[in-house]
C-alpha cells in the first residue's frame, strides 16, 4: 500500500472523480460522492462520465459539474483532457483504472492522484490502495464498498457506507406524464388490437401518479444474466391477477423482447423502448415494485428506494446486489461455477444458472417483498 503524500484537506478546492463505463457503475459511485460532499461541503466536486450514461446523474446534488466525453471520438478525448488540465484539480480519484481513465487522470496535472495498485500504468498515480479487501478487511466486497474504500483510504469518512441515491427531476416527471397521456389517448382511439390491449389498464388515467404499477425490466447485458421472456410473462399475469398494472421497459434495440413479452402474456402490459435515463429514474420512483434482471436499471430502482426483486444468473451477487435500504430480494440458483465473467457459459454450453431460476421462486420473492413493505 502506497500513500506517499499527506493531504491538507483544508486547502483542497477542486476534486475530480473519474468513473467510466456503465449505468450500474455510475449509480454505485453515488455513495462515494455523497461521502465526499459531506466531507468537503465547500469544495468544487466534478465527475467525468461517458456521454451516453451521464444523464443518469441529472440533478444529482453531490456534484457541481458532470463532465462528459465521447468514448468513440479521439477528438473528444483530447478536448476533454485539455479541459481537465485547465480546471486545475487538487485531487483526482480514478474508479475505473483502464488506459483511457488513466490518461485523463494524468492529464489533470493534479498534485494528488488516487487509484488501486492493480491499475495499469500505476506509476502515474502517487496514492495507491492495495485493494478494497485490505481496507475493509473482508473478502466480500460490494461494488459500492470498493469505490468507498478508495475515498476512505484518502481520509474521507466512509464508515457508515451511504446507500446509492439518484434525483428524480421535475423535467423528467413532466416528460413522463406527457408520455402517459399519449399512451392513454392512443388507447381511447385505438381498436381492440394487440397494441391497444397491451396498454390495457396500465395507463387508464394518463397520469403516472395515479397508477398502481410494477416495473419489469426483462433484458440484460448477457444471455447468462437474462431470464426467459416467457417467465416474465407469467410474472406479469400474476401481478395483473393481484390488481397491479404492469409496465415493461427496454431500449429500442431490445424492442423484440417487449413484443415477445406482450404476445406471451395474457395480462395487459404497457411498454416503453425510448425512455431517457432521467425518465427511467422517474418511472422507477413511482413503481410499487421493480422486478428484473441484474442490470443498471435494477440499480436505478434501488437508488430511488423502490422495493425490488432482482434475478441473478452469472453475476457476483455479493458484488452487484441492490445497494439500498429499500426492501429487496435476490433470486438465483446456486451453482459451483457461479459467479463467472458471464460472456458465455464455459461449463454447460448454455447458461444453466439463469435457466434454472424458477418462476415460482420469483413470485415467492415478490410476495415476500410485499410483506416486508406493508
Amino acid at each position: 500500500m502506497k500513500n506517499s503524500q499527506k493531504i491538507k484537506w483544508e486547502s483542497v478546492k477542486r476534486v475530480l472523480v473519474v468513473r467510466l463505463r456503465s449505468i450500474g457503475d455510475t449509480v454505485l459511485v453515488t455513495p462515494s460522492l455523497i461521502a465526499l460532499r459531506r466531507f468537503l461541503p465547500e469544495a468544487r466536486i466534478d465527475i467525468l462520465l461517458e456521454d451516453w450514461v451521464a444523464p443518469v446523474l441529472e440533478g444529482f446534488d453531490a456534484v457541481d459539474n458532470i463532465l462528459t466525453f465521447s468514448p468513440k471520438s479521439k477528438k473528444s478525448r483530447v478536448e476533454t483532457a485539455l479541459k481537465l488540465r485547465r480546471n486545475k484539480y487538487d485531487v483526482v480519484f480514478n474508479l475505473h483504472g483502464g488506459t483511457t481513465s488513466t490518461f485523463f487522470v494524468r492529464s489533470t496535472g493534479a498534485k494528488h492522484r488516487f487509484g488501486f495498485s492493480h491499475y495499469r500504468y500505476k506509476s502515474l498515480y502517487n496514492h495507491l490502495l492495495s485493494s478494497s479487501k485490505d481496507f475493509w478487511d473482508t473478502d466480500k466486497i460490494h461494488s459500492a464498498e470498493q469505490h468507498l474504500a478508495l475515498f476512505g483510504f484518502a481520509g474521507v469518512p466512509v464508515e457508515d457506507k451511504p446507500k446509492s441515491r439518484l434525483v428524480v427531476t421535475e423535467k423528467a416527471l413532466r416528460s413522463l406524464e406527457e408520455r402517459f397521456r399519449a399512451k392513454a389517448q392512443s388507447r381511447k382511439v385505438g381498436t381492440a388490437s394487440g397494441s391497444a390491449r397491451a396498454v390495457g389498464t396500465a395507463c387508464g388515467s394518463g397520469r403516472v401518479e395515479d397508477e398502481n404499477f410494477v416495473l419489469l425490466h426483462p433484458v440484460a447485458a448477457f444471455d447468462t444474466k437474462q431470464w426467459a421472456t416467457e417467465n416474465f410473462a407469467r410474472v406479469a399475469e400474476f401481478l395483473h391477477e393481484k390488481g397491479f398494472s404492469v409496465i415493461a421497459i427496454t431500449t429500442k434495440k431490445e424492442r423484440e423482447v417487449l413484443e415477445d413479452l406482450k404476445q406471451n402474456s395474457r395480462a395487459p402490459i404497457l411498454t416503453f423502448d425510448d425512455l431517457s435515463l432521467p425518465e427511467i429514474t422517474a418511472l422507477a420512483s413511482k413503481a410499487k415494485l421493480f422486478v428484473g434482471n441484474d442490470s443498471g436499471i435494477a440499480h436505478i430502482a434501488a437508488a430511488v428506494q423502490t422495493p425490488s426483486v432482482v434475478i441473478f444468473g452469472s453475476s457476483n451477487i455479493v458484488h452487484w446486489r441492490p445497494w439500498t435500504d429499500a426492501p429487496n430480494e435476490i433470486v438465483y440458483e446456486k451453482l459451483p461455477c457461479q459467479p463467472c465473467p458471464g460472456h458465455f457459459c464455459a461449463e454447460f454450453g448454455e447458461p444453466k444458472c439463469i435457466l434454472s431460476v424458477k418462476t415460482e421462486s420469483v413470485i415467492e420473492a415478490i410476495v415476500k417483498v410485499w410483506l416486508i413493505n406493508v
